[in-house]
């Protein structure tokens, strides 16, 4: 069983950044991807990052040049640098996790961004 547990939303004016983080129970080199969704009010859960083992990375068209996955293997935690913020960035963002055939959620962190 893996743990994730976000952190690093909040409220931010549109240009703004914010940094999340998903801190990992285990060991996050193992996992065969990792990333993050976001669901905002009304509407369904939607990839935002998907980020494979062997290098691989997408991106949802919305958030291509302004966001960026990274990972600390040593401390466990994936990243999620948002930069220029938009009002429809604002969402609860969801970590995830693959692994074995289960995916893991974290609980979750609101990102809202207001004029």
């Amino acid at each position: 069983q893996v743990q994730l547990v976000e952190s690093g939303g909040g409220s931010v004016q549109p240009g703004g950044s914010l940094r999340l983080s998903c801190a990992a129970s285990g060991s996050i080199f193992s996992m065969n991807s990792m990333g993050w969704y976001r669901e905002a009010p009304g509407k369904e859960r939607e990839l935002v990052v998907l980020s494979l083992r062997i290098g691989f990375t997408k991106y949802a068209d919305p958030v291509k040049g302004r966001f960026t996955i990274s990972r600390d293997n040593a401390k466990n935690t994936v990243y999620l640098q948002m930069s220029s913020l938009k009002s429809e960035d604002t969402a609860v963002y969801y970590c995830f996790a693959d692994n074995d055939g289960n995916r893991y959620w974290g609980q979750g962190t609101q990102v809202t961004v207001y004029s």
